[in-house]
């Protein structure tokens, strides 16, 4: 027979179910966050690292290429590497300053080269024979800003070579005008911006790089891969490399230490004539090899052979 609950029944019953129900504690929610379309594509910290490797490299390269060209001692150092966008880049430019368009190859872009015209005066004034005096902030003229023109072609140059391994060659078109570089690309471009500190005796400036995005993708995803493999066989690498150098052979000289002799002394030389040199009997003579001074050792014969009898390393030589 089917039975029929009262109310104060089915009261009891869900009285019942709520004090003995499990307690699970307080309800976790997810946590929403709205998402920010601008943060993607962001540079993480692998490729930040590829980058700087590759770039110390680089200012390596035009601190050794553009001290020898001018003849003089300058640092170039790398000082931060980032995303912003085209227009942000634009409005770091100063108004007196040198920007040119750089068209990387085989990808057909073109790149923003920007260099502070403050180190100007002093590179003009060492390639005209001065001694690298700082002047006054100006715009240039034709002759100076030829002269300019070469100091970023050494540039161009050396990054082609610094980034030879992902294949990208750097090609200097021309000086742009403060009008014409906003046209190179989209003022919301994202761009990948590379700053270096040129630091010379009498002056200092920045030398900026900014990228496309286009070519920013490719470059992080080449390098990542570049160097990630590098590191995963850099071990191996090196061990493969030292067992390879014990094989290589060196040209070794044992010879006297070097001495000076007058003019005269050489103008009379002539076949069986005796040359005094200014040395002492026992002095030690040097061993070097591929023309490093590595020890200090005396002639002497091994069976049918002439041998050398270490004395002391060079570090020992000066207390000799």
């Amino acid at each position: 027979m089917e039975k029929t609950l009262k109310q104060d029944e089915i009261d009891a019953l869900f009285q019942a179910a709520r004090t003995t129900a499990p307690d699970f504690g307080p309800e976790v929610r997810a946590r929403v966050v709205p998402y920010n379309f601008s943060s993607a594509g962001q540079i993480s910290t692998e490729q930040l690292r590829a980058i700087s490797m590759l770039n110390d490299m680089f200012a390596r390269n035009l601190t050794h290429n553009l001290s020898a060209w001018l003849r003089t001692r300058l640092q170039v150092n790398l000082v931060s590497a980032e995303q912003i966008t085209f227009n942000e880049f634009l409005l770091r430019i100063p108004d007196i300053s040198y920007v040119s368009s750089v068209r990387l190859e085989p990808l057909g872009a073109l790149s923003v080269l920007q260099l502070d015209l403050g180190i100007a005066p002093s590179v003009i004034d060492l390639l005209l024979g001065g001694e690298g005096q700082p002047g006054p902030l100006r715009e240039l003229t034709d002759i100076e800003e030829s002269i300019m023109a070469s100091v970023v072609e050494i540039v161009c140059r050396d990054l082609t070579t610094a980034w030879q391994p992902v294949g990208l060659s750097f090609n200097f078109e021309r000086r742009q005008m403060q009008t014409q570089t906003a046209r190179i690309m989209p003022v919301t471009e994202k761009t990948l911006c590379l700053s270096f500190e040129v630091r010379m005796a009498e002056s200092s400036g920045l030398l900026n790089l900014a990228f496309p995005a286009v070519v920013a993708n490719t470059i992080l995803r080449r390098l990542t891969g570049e160097w990630g493999g590098r590191r995963r066989h850099a071990i191996e690498a090196r061990s493969r490399i030292e067992q390879r150098a014990r094989n290589l052979t060196f040209g070794t000289a044992l010879q006297l230490p070097s001495v000076r002799l007058e003019a005269r002394a050489l103008q009379d030389l002539s076949i069986g004539k005796l040359v005094r040199l200014d040395l002492a009997a026992n002095a030690v003579s040097e061993l070097r090899a591929g023309g490093q001074l590595l020890f200090l050792a005396h002639p002497v014969r091994l069976g049918e052979h002439r041998g050398a009898r270490v004395e002391a390393n060079v570090s020992g030589a000066s207390e000799k």
